[in-house]
């Protein structure tokens, strides 16, 4: 391939009251607040020497502008843009400058309608990584991934690894071999995208790393302690699929966060994906409460790159399945 992504880097997001975000992500998960001004805040890991990877935007409505994705040299962009133009899925390119700390961005939907953006700049900051005074709440380290619904996990699957250079670390499968969800990266961990069946598309959580356990663990002390219980939607638990220790989260707005830690290396060449049936209930849950209605059928919709409004909708081609957990 003529262009190499990196990482999934940022979102870019709505909330409705930036006063109760910061008070949620900065005071109560522990992210840093690199700058607010009335209408953004900018936020990012302890880790993280760029100048963010979640962009909080006030809107009197939920949705997700983008979800950004960080590239290995400018000229990427170009070759990016050519193939897009080429599947026929229109590009919009945004200057350097007209977005805060950014370089020049790429912008386009991809197959499943989800919007996606491509960048290879952003200003960097002092990393906060060894500022332990500076830990609180469950002491997020950085973005690892997102989660969305899509309508055909097959095609999204395809795309992604024929077309942008994917790699696939584990997916769940029907009787009958199609593909029901699946875990995509690009740095080497189990995954930078997932997708799961669903009427989409959606974003269905923001995954945050911690660097261990015990984060999760004082995460929820803090949370409770400040009034957040009824944040809290599933967990603590761990997966089976990428073996994660994780924590679901919906903040004031109801957008879906996932604390995650626990996953493995995916770096070598000869790494083989590994195929979970669909009818295995240690999947989702290695071991934990069930998960929640609301954590299958709730999520956030994507906006139009174009006229701002919500991507419309298409139902899932495969038939909803919630696991039962074996007791």
């Amino acid at each position: 391939m003529s262009f190499n992504i990196i990482r999934v880097a940022r979102v870019i997001m709505n909330v409705t009251d930036l006063d109760k975000a910061r008070d949620f992500y900065v005071n109560a998960l522990g992210m840093v607040e690199t700058e607010a001004d009335d209408t953004h805040l900018y936020l990012r890991g302890l880790e993280e020497h760029v100048h963010h990877c979640l962009v909080l935007k006030k809107a009197e409505q939920p949705g997700v502008h983008a979800i950004g994705y960080k590239v290995y040299k400018e000229r990427d962009l170009e070759a990016l843009a050519a193939l897009f133009e080429e599947k026929g899925l229109p590009v919009k390119w945004i200057e350097a400058g007209s977005q805060r700390a950014m370089g020049k961005i790429l912008r386009v939907q991809d197959i499943s309608g989800i919007p996606l953006e491509f960048f290879y700049e952003m200003e960097t900051v002092e990393r906060y990584l060894q500022r332990y005074d500076l830990y609180r709440g469950a002491r997020i380290q950085r973005i690892d991934h997102v989660n969305c619904f899509v309508p055909d996990v097959q095609k999204a699957y395809d795309f992604y690894v024929n077309e942008l250079g994917f790699r696939c670390s584990e997916y769940t499968a029907t009787d009958d071999d199609q593909i029901w969800a699946a875990w995509l990266y690009r740095k080497p961990n189990v995954h930078d995208q997932a997708f799961m069946n669903g009427a989409g598309p959606r974003l269905h959580h923001i995954g945050l790393w911690v660097s261990d356990p015990m984060s999760i663990i004082h995460g929820c002390d803090v949370l409770a302690s400040m009034g957040y219980t009824q944040a809290i939607e599933r967990g603590p638990g761990r997966h089976g699929l990428s073996n994660a220790f994780f924590l679901y989260l919906r903040d004031p707005d109801g957008n879906r966060i996932e604390i995650y830690t626990g996953d493995y290396l995916t770096s070598d060449p000869d790494f083989k994906p590994i195929r979970w049936s669909l009818n295995d209930p240690r999947r989702q849950t290695f071991w934990g409460h069930q998960a929640p209605d609301s954590w299958f059928n709730e999520a956030t919709p994507f906006l139009d790159i174009h006229t701002g409004e919500p991507v419309r909708l298409s139902e899932a081609v495969l038939e909803k399945h919630k696991p039962d957990i074996l007791v």
